[in-house]
């Protein structure tokens, strides 16, 4: 017999000994126990019911306060720092001087200044050629110290900026907080490789321009040498004075 069962027989069974004491005089009052237990059943159940509903409407209500936190957005955002870093990057790179990453430009040059020196050539063309690629190396290996030096710059930004979203992860009240977080760790992480892609091309594109007039001032020393040695159009002996 459960609780509600109990108190309702404890109930028909209190109810009877008093109407069992009542006056001679009194008027004969008609009563159901069983109805009466059954009355007092349904008010239980129904007392059982609300309290169920209230209970429900509590967790509901939790649900709801969890599912705020949980859509709540990151109050700190380092795209703005980021994007300026790239685009200090960026601008390094496509500023580069006389010979920039562009492929019709490398075609060109290369089919003009770091061609093989030809027979026809004047000796003022040679010369000029050879200054021309020593311009070109001395330029790209400024371009890559001052990207380099960008790069380096971006270091302090990159080590405050990972600070403050760590923090931030850290104390996220929710799941979308804490993704934002994660990220925006990404993208930093994205940043700091582009920064890396940068230095690594400015430096080989420096090392690929010095290799490049290294081997052309090969080429056109035998051909100065040749044109040196050739019967009648090289070297020839005149008679100097010197002291006067």
């Amino acid at each position: 017999m459960n609780r509600l069962q109990r108190l309702a027989t404890v109930s028909v069974i209190a109810i009877t000994v008093v109407a069992g004491f009542k006056p001679a005089q009194a008027q004969l009052i008609v009563f159901d126990p069983n109805n009466y237990a059954q009355s007092v059943l349904t008010a239980a159940r129904a007392l059982q019911q609300i309290n169920n509903q209230i209970v429900s409407l509590q967790n509901q209500a939790q649900m709801l306060v969890n599912q705020a936190r949980n859509l709540a957005t990151l109050p700190f955002s380092s795209l703005l720092q980021l994007e300026q870093s790239i685009q200090r990057t960026q601008q390094l790179l496509s500023h580069a001087q006389r010979i920039a990453y562009d492929i019709q430009q490398i075609d060109r040059a290369f089919a003009t200044t770091y061609a093989p020196a030809s027979a026809s050539a004047s000796s003022q063309a040679l010369i000029a050629n050879a200054q021309s690629r020593w311009q070109n190396a001395l330029a790209s290996l400024q371009d890559a110290m001052r990207t380099q030096a960008t790069v380096v710059g971006n270091l302090d930004t990159n080590r405050t900026q990972m600070s403050a979203l760590v923090k931030s992860s850290q104390g996220a009240t929710g799941a979308l907080q804490a993704t934002q977080a994660g990220n925006q760790l990404l993208a930093l992480q994205a940043q700091q490789l582009a920064d890396l892609t940068a230095v690594v091309a400015a430096h080989e594109r420096a090392q690929n321009l010095e290799s490049a007039q290294h081997a052309a001032a090969q080429d056109q020393s035998r051909e100065q040498l040749r044109r040196f040695l050739t019967q009648g159009a090289g070297y020839q002996p005149t008679t100097v004075q010197m002291f006067h």
